[in-house]
């Protein structure tokens, strides 16, 4: 690794990104320097601009991949090189708000039906309970659970923020029973190794196999399971600002996108056709 790519790591670290985060701003550009097989200093405004439109327009990459591109770009110039970021002529890609896929309840027990293997069945209840990403369910602890209080403690969520998140009762009742079974230590779910957690690559493999064993054929994920919990909330009369902190969303902006997701015949509107 260059000298400026170790500077752009030790940037990164003592601003405190993730280990993820700070392994793909450098792969970023690493990419870009490989481009041009020029060191990155060396390269400026229109050699940024002409890389992001060759993404755009030959690698056919997706918006939101190209915004990444461009945001570990900027951080490198502004930050590691304390180079000033013309936002007029270096602009971010317009990214298309896609509505996401949401299962109904009855979709949603299908699923869990499916399941046969408590330890997989309790993982994805809790995700779909609490409204957890699937980051979030694999790293809880056993001492996470506040039964007393009814909550779940989530710690460093996204952006490194605590919150605590709603536990159920069913929830909590075949948690306990999965408890009784499994008996785990340290972590909730625990992974092969000691003392490590459940991967995500496994949870998602595990809802993968139960979506195709119910039948669906939407394109859900099990990150579908937390836009489920928010959207049936909001059909249940929630307050939408009391979801905005359950799913840990900084800006409320985030969660309004599932005003555009719930049932419209839930809302007893009627369309103006109706009454003539």
């Amino acid at each position: 690794m260059s000298e400026y790519l170790l500077k752009l790591n030790m940037d990164l670290e003592l601003k405190g990104y993730s280990p993820l985060t700070c392994k793909y701003y450098v792969g970023n550009v690493k990419r870009f320097s490989d481009f041009y097989d020029k060191s990155p200093e060396l390269l400026g405004d229109e050699q940024i601009r002409e890389y992001l439109h060759y993404c755009i327009t030959k690698r056919k990459l997706s918006e939101g991949t190209v915004n990444g591109i461009y945001s570990a770009l900027k951080f490198f110039y502004e930050t590691t090189l304390e180079r000033d970021w013309r936002v007029k002529k270096v602009f971010r890609t317009k990214k298309a708000k896609k509505i996401p896929v949401v299962l109904a309840k009855q979709e949603v027990k299908e699923i869990f039906d499916s399941v046969d293997n408590l330890k997989h069945k309790a993982i994805l209840m809790t995700v779909y309970a609490a409204g957890l990403r699937v980051s979030e369910v694999v790293k809880l602890r056993i001492d996470d659970i506040d039964s007393k209080n009814m909550q779940l403690l989530i710690r460093k969520g996204k952006g490194k923020k605590d919150r605590y998140a709603m536990l159920s009762k069913t929830n909590l009742e075949i948690l306990r029973v999965y408890w009784k079974r499994y008996q785990p230590q340290h972590f909730l779910f625990e992974g092969k190794e000691p003392n490590s957690h459940i991967a995500v690559r496994t949870v998602q493999r595990i809802f993968e196999n139960a979506k195709n064993k119910s039948g669906i054929t939407k394109k859900a994920s099990v990150h579908t399971l937390r836009h489920s919990f928010a959207t049936h909330l909001l059909e249940a009369g929630t307050d939408i600002c009391y979801i905005q902190k359950l799913l840990g969303h900084t800006r409320i902006s985030s969660t309004t996108i599932y005003l555009h997701i719930r049932r419209m015949d839930l809302l007893n509107i009627e369309s103006p056709l109706d009454t003539l």
